[in-house]
């Protein structure tokens, strides 16, 4: 593949505004749920926030984990727990037991600050959770799940909470949702890549049929038979990138004049069925080995 296409960076002047906004109200608060993509544990961490974060409390919450290989979740969490001594949760916005135990490592979290404030017989607001984390990875959906009422502004799509918000969850904590962040320069292309898999980078500023070519490729050595049963094709014989997308929209009957594929058709099918969950539950990246 023709590795100029590869390149994969997007940050906009409201990334910025974004950075320093977190900035500012970190002082404010008392806790940071830092959430990142079940999907992409690694590539879906900013890691600008951790000096914003600095010495603040923190939990890492893995969303969307009903779209992940819930196996895989389990050993991020693990990991994440084990290498940064920090709690950890994957989470499920759609199953109400899963947003329950969000609240439970909240209050976990916080239950040292409660404490002292009932013993010093103080009283007034409630304690403050910032909700940090890259465009699209469901922030607002969170806050909503846990507040029981749609506040915060949610769709699937980057760039959609566009400055902060407070919201009340039962008086027990006030949630501040701040606009997702990414950084400058992805280092390494892959990371490019599976922030661009997952939606998380506007599809109008990146090679979508490269993008959707490279999915593919994954899909096809780790995930081949959920693609045979999606696409009914199987892709073994095929062994050119783009030749396999061509085989995918093949499938579907996405021809244009002259009998041709409409490729670009073909590749925003497939990022969208995978965004969607309808190849079941996949996950991209999987957590260093760590020791029991």
């Amino acid at each position: 593949m023709d590795e100029n296409r590869a390149n994969i960076n997007w940050f906009p002047g409201h990334m910025k505004v974004t950075q320093r906004l977190i900035k500012e109200n970190m002082s404010k608060v008392d806790l940071v749920i830092e959430l990142i993509d079940s999907r992409i544990p690694f590539s879906s961490r900013n890691p600008l926030l951790a000096n914003l974060i600095n010495n603040k409390p923190r939990i890492v919450a893995l969303g969307k984990s009903d779209l992940a290989d819930s196996n895989v979740s389990d050993m991020w969490v693990k990991y994440i727990s084990k290498t940064e001594k920090t709690l950890a949760i994957a989470v499920n916005c759609k199953n109400a037991k899963s947003v329950k135990a969000v609240v439970s490592v909240v209050k976990k979290a916080l239950a040292g600050l409660i404490k002292h404030k009932t013993n010093k017989g103080m009283v007034g607001r409630a304690p403050r959770v910032m909700i940090v984390g890259i465009p699209n990875v469901g922030k607002s959906t969170l806050i909503n799940s846990l507040a029981g009422k749609n506040k915060a502004k949610a769709e699937n799509r980057p760039g959609v909470t566009t400055n902060k918000q407070w919201v009340s969850v039962d008086g027990v904590v006030d949630l501040l949702d701040m606009p997702g962040t990414l950084w400058h320069k992805f280092e390494d292309p892959k990371v490019g890549l599976n922030l661009a898999y997952i939606g998380s980078i506007k599809d109008s500023v990146f090679d979508i049929e490269y993008v959707a070519m490279n999915l593919l490729e994954y899909l096809h050595k780790n995930y081949n038979s959920k693609l045979i049963e999606r696409f009914n094709v199987d892709l073994s014989d095929v062994n050119e990138p783009f030749e396999k997308l061509e085989a995918v929209g093949r499938s579907r009957g996405m021809l244009i004049k002259g009998g041709e594929v409409d490729t670009e058709r073909a590749a925003i099918t497939v990022l969208e069925e995978y965004r969607s969950g309808k190849f079941g539950k996949i996950t991209l990246e999987m957590p260093p080995n760590i020791e029991d």
